[in-house]
């Protein structure tokens, strides 16, 4: 297949091209800066001319969510790169001849808000909350594709796992200096998975006809914050003994801190149901393969 992806230069995009690419389809990257793109790229302003050389879209575009404390205009930035940048790639299609066919949109399991101890599959509703809210209509702007008579899958994923980046590297830091500890109450719960498992879904999810609408790229078997932080401590051969207290997040970081201190029980009933098999199913081998030695 011709694939397009955007957000094909970030710490899911990268490894999904070089797997698409491994599985013999054409892939052309979507950037804001083409020419610093060690691949095929396109700009953003190129998507029209494009799409009707593409049999398929990966959309993984969007500002990361941890990092800078949330200011009305970072929370602005995380919706505007996710909302608008997913619209403006579908109205790109609706006006292509021919069509891609399919289209595997990211969104996150935030959609699902703070539910506590509940096991949330993919029918689950939404939450009320900035994330759950970006989420909805995101995952809108994606959807509108399906009137376009595009096969449209949305990918819901949780806590990406990866020894290069995103939420592993912030916490390793102080866990590697024997600083790290439970956050909050230790009971939330942290919906992981590793990034070779969101490739695979990726993969699975642009072949299989089967999948369509939201699937929970998550493990299997989520974990408490406190089952995660033992995990942690035990990959890097260090003590855990430092509770971070939720009044002091929210002194730090805001409302950024709601992300850490509350959770999502999430389990991924339709990759289930379609065969997917994982390949890191278990956090302690999973996070492993992301600490080195």
């Amino acid at each position: 297949m011709r694939v397009l992806v955007t957000g094909g230069t970030g710490l899911v995009g990268r490894w999904a091209c070089d797997a698409l690419r491994a599985a013999g389809h054409t892939v052309t990257v979507v950037s804001r800066d083409p020419g610093r793109v060690p691949a095929r790229a396109v700009g953003w302003d190129g998507l029209r001319a494009v799409m009707p050389e593409t049999d398929a879209i990966v959309n993984l575009a969007g500002d990361p969510i941890a990092g800078a404390r949330w200011t009305r205009a970072r929370k602005a930035e995380i919706r505007r790169s996710r909302v608008e940048g997913t619209r403006a790639l579908v109205d790109a299609l609706a006006a292509a001849e021919p069509r891609p066919k399919v289209l595997v949109s990211a969104s996150a399991v935030g959609y699902y808000g703070d539910r506590g101890d509940e096991a949330l599959d993919e029918t689950a509703p939404p939450g009320t909350d900035f994330l759950a809210r970006v989420c909805v209509e995101w995952e809108a702007e994606a959807r509108r594709a399906e009137s376009f008579g595009l096969r449209v899958v949305l990918l819901r994923l949780g806590i990406v796992l990866a020894p290069d980046g995103g939420a592993l590297s912030v916490m390793l830091l102080p866990f590697r200096a024997g600083l790290g500890g439970p956050l909050g109450s230790e009971a939330q719960w942290m919906s992981w998975v590793h990034r070779d498992d969101v490739v695979g879904l990726i993969g699975d999810a642009l072949t299989n006809e089967a999948y369509a609408g939201p699937a929970n790229a998550t493990s299997p078997n989520p974990v408490t914050n406190k089952e995660f932080t033992r995990a942690l401590a035990r990959a890097v051969h260090r003590p855990a003994f430092l509770p971070v207290p939720g009044f002091g997040l929210h002194l730090v970081l805001g409302e950024m801190a709601a992300m850490l201190l509350t959770g999502q029980r999430v389990l991924p009933r339709v990759a289930e149901r379609l065969g997917y098999v994982w390949r890191q199913p278990e956090l302690p081998a999973a996070l492993e393969t992301c600490v080195g030695p």
